[in-house]
């Protein structure tokens, strides 16, 4: 009589966690069964999923969620949880880490001293659990100029980058949509993030670029990736429109951009930022096989 599947998802788990640390060796049939059991079968592509479109699961049982589907990351977790992620085997792939608000970011210079405070506080613990990405906003315009904001942005970057340098931690701005969901948001073109990623030089100031948001403002989203992935360090998705499952009722052709994402030799993470309206883990399973190209 075979385990029921939680119980079987739970032991793979258990066994592959157990293995990776050395502790018992792992042979081709466990390991046959181990990959049978989840989603992510190809991951050429590392996905990871956004915790505030779940809180309504118990931190520990969506870690363990996570990892019987195969990913190895949750994005956006405060401090608190990083080590509870650590603990399910995972990662926080984006950190929350004091990086000011979406409305009050770094287009405005009276928010920089707290930003460098912030990181300079939390990117070293964030380092010490192996976190690869922090988040930070460009701010809302107020009817600033983007020529100031640009500037006081680059400033503000400046003076935070050695930070992430220093513990191999790559500080993200994010991209995000005016139209829709951040009316006001002055980061909301890809050529705006660009312009400032490029003039701070920094290996580990990049954008995290939000295929959701960048949809409803650009479209044009592949030839966008090729053109400007090295500026790029993290990526999320959503449906389009409603930022709901990756299904057919939205109109980009998910499959299609994450090949061209892993086409272009990305190495990082694309984690999921969408509102599920229907079972919940279904639906982040679902989006997970879709984007597993």
């Amino acid at each position: 009589m075979s385990a029921a599947p939680s119980t079987r998802r739970a032991f793979v788990t258990s066994m592959l966690g157990a293995a990776a640390a050395g502790a018992v060796p792992l042979d081709a049939a466990a390991l046959r069964a181990a990959l049978a059991d989840r989603v992510v079968k190809k991951g050429r592509l590392k996905q990871s999923v956004s915790r505030w479109c779940y809180n309504s699961i118990p931190m520990p049982d969506f870690c363990r969620a996570v990892a019987d589907i195969g990913l190895t990351a949750i994005d956006l977790l405060e401090e608190p949880d990083w080590a509870v992620a650590r603990d399910h085997g995972l990662i926080c792939a984006m950190a929350y880490a004091g990086g000011g608000t979406i409305r009050d970011g770094l287009n405005v210079t009276a928010n920089h001293d707290a930003i460098v405070r912030n990181f300079e506080q939390t990117i070293p613990r964030a380092a010490r659990l192996q976190i690869p990405n922090v988040i930070t906003f460009f701010g809302n315009r107020r009817g600033m100029s983007d020529e100031t904001a640009k500037a006081n942005c680059i400033a503000g970057l400046n003076r935070v980058k050695k930070i992430g340098e220093d513990n191999g931690v790559t500080i993200c701005v994010e991209l995000l949509n005016s139209k829709v969901n951040h009316p006001d948001y002055q980061g909301d073109r890809t050529a705006f993030g660009v312009e400032i990623v490029k003039a701070v030089g920094s290996p580990r100031v990049k954008l995290l670029y939000d295929i959701y948001h960048m949809q409803i403002m650009e479209g044009d989203l592949i030839k966008t990736i090729r053109d400007h992935h090295d500026y790029i360090a993290h990526y999320h998705t959503g449906g389009v429109p409603g930022r709901h499952e990756l299904d057919d009722t939205q109109e980009v052709n998910w499959a299609a951009v994450c090949r061209a994402i892993v086409d272009t030799g990305f190495r990082g993470y694309v984690a999921h930022e969408f509102v599920p309206t229907r079972d919940p883990l279904t639906s982040l399973r679902e989006a997970v096989a879709l984007c597993d190209v």
